[in-house]
């Protein structure tokens, strides 16, 4: 599925995409501004250019870092976003838990892309795929409700997802000091 991305006139009439003036070139982060954008499953390629985008948020303390061991043990989760030269813009994974709960994890998108509307896609896309697995709920926890909120997610206690807790809490570093909110929406 491509869409087309807006567009701002900067100053000396130069056309760039909203919210940003560079894209990432092919595994880096700096590039030219690309106007297709194609939401897809992630490929074991893609994860070369998928683990600097989380780690570099992870840097922020804006999400858990991810090596390349993991994101290449779980790449089946994920969808990425990218634009018509491949360079990957975004990424999210759905993990599955139980036959009715799954969590939206690793949602990224380039800071350069930022307010374009990749991460809404994602999320969409993400959804549509639990649609498709009959899950009731979809969860995630995150810094920015707000983001969520917008897409009919409602915050809710952690405590509602025990097996979240169990399979990836126990072992995260912010066990103790925990500042995510947990978001969820009925699929």
């Amino acid at each position: 599925m491509l869409i087309q991305l807006g567009y701002r006139e900067e100053a000396g009439g130069q056309r760039t995409e909203r919210g940003s003036s560079r894209l990432p070139d092919r595994g880096s982060h700096s590039g030219v501004v690309a106007p297709a954008l194609d939401i897809r499953p992630a490929r074991i390629a893609d994860i070369r250019r998928v683990e600097p985008l989380i780690n570099d948020f992870a840097r922020q303390n804006l999400m858990l870092p991810k090596s390349a061991d993991q994101l290449c043990r779980h790449f089946r989760e994920f969808v990425v976003a990218t634009d018509a030269a491949g360079r990957v813009l975004g990424c999210g994974a759905l993990r599955v838990y139980s036959e009715s709960l799954a969590e939206i994890a690793s949602l990224a998108v380039h800071p350069a892309a930022h307010g374009s509307g990749i991460g809404r896609r994602l999320v969409e896309r993400l959804l549509e795929e639990a649609r498709g697995l009959e899950l009731s709920t979809v969860f995630a926890l995150t810094l920015k409700d707000g983001f969520f909120h917008k897409l009919g997610f409602r915050t809710v206690p952690k405590e509602m997802f025990p097996l979240k807790v169990w399979a990836d809490c126990r072992n995260c570093p912010k066990l103790h000091a925990c500042d995510e909110i947990a978001v969820a929406v009925g699929v």
